[in-house]
């Protein structure tokens, strides 16, 4: 048996998240049944995360084990050629037995698009959260920094306790503007059930003018989901790169 890596981009908006769900669409339903009619055997696929119901992809890893021998170019255009248009495979690589999606990925990196225009664009509907409100992304990225480092994420986590423990790294923490759009990018070692959304969510409050900078640091030490932000809309997020030790990436 041989283990397949897929580098995957989709647009979310039409399904209802990765994971199997039995009578809805969802991205790994579809890429199994395109697998299925490549190879003529269902597979097992394994995604670096599960991406919520309107999550997008840029750079989603995925494994499974084939006893198919096509090459990769096959893989890539043939999966291609089957799956719907809002999914498509970047590339294709085989891997050592032991490669795992989930288990080996160092690090996550999302990207969190806001609209920061004064009328919302209907070009980024799906895309984007539509904020009017003017959004200072210095203040915002200063904000951020006090997240930096290990720390105990509870604040930013959706109906914890979701995992074993709520301690994870950030290792990057950026805001940035190009024209009416902002984008916040948030790399860890791992990231809670709506961490980045919730972040997302906090930091416009600051950029808005409404919370003071260092609030952001004392939202984090109160441990306490109900002293941060709102959580963002899933349509702004983006699961941007999966990072891999001693593997290609």
């Amino acid at each position: 048996m041989r283990n397949i890596k897929l580098t995957l981009t989709y647009d979310g908006t039409d399904f209802h998240g990765w994971q199997n769900q039995p009578g809805l669409r969802t991205v790994q339903g579809v890429l199994e049944e395109a697998i299925e009619g490549l190879t003529q055997a269902r597979p097992s696929t394994t995604a670096s995360g599960r991406t919520d119901a309107g999550v997008h992809a840029l750079g989603q890893v995925v494994h499974f084990y084939t006893a198919s021998r096509h090459p990769r170019e096959v893989f890539i255009k043939a999966l291609n050629a089957m799956l719907p248009k809002d999914v498509r495979v970047l590339d294709a690589e085989e891997m050592p037995q032991a490669f795992h999606a989930t288990l080996d990925a160092r690090s996550k990196r999302y990207r969190y698009v806001i609209d920061n225009a004064a009328i919302a664009s209907p070009f980024q509907l799906r895309t984007s959260w539509h904020v009017s409100r003017p959004l200072d992304v210095a203040a915002m990225e200063r904000a951020g920094r006090a997240l930096l480092g290990r720390h105990d994420f509870r604040s930013f986590e959706t109906e914890w306790p979701n995992r074993t423990s709520s301690v994870r790294t950030i290792l990057d923490l950026t805001v940035q503007r190009s024209e009416s759009q902002v984008m916040i990018e948030v790399e860890a070692d791992g990231f809670l059930y709506n961490m980045v959304r919730t972040i997302a969510g906090t930091l416009v409050l600051v950029g808005s003018g409404r919370r003071p900078e260092g609030w952001v640091g004392d939202v984090l030490r109160a441990e306490s989901r109900v002293e941060a932000g709102p959580t963002a809309p899933p349509q702004g997020l983006f699961l941007l790169k999966v990072r891999y030790g001693p593997h290609p990436r």
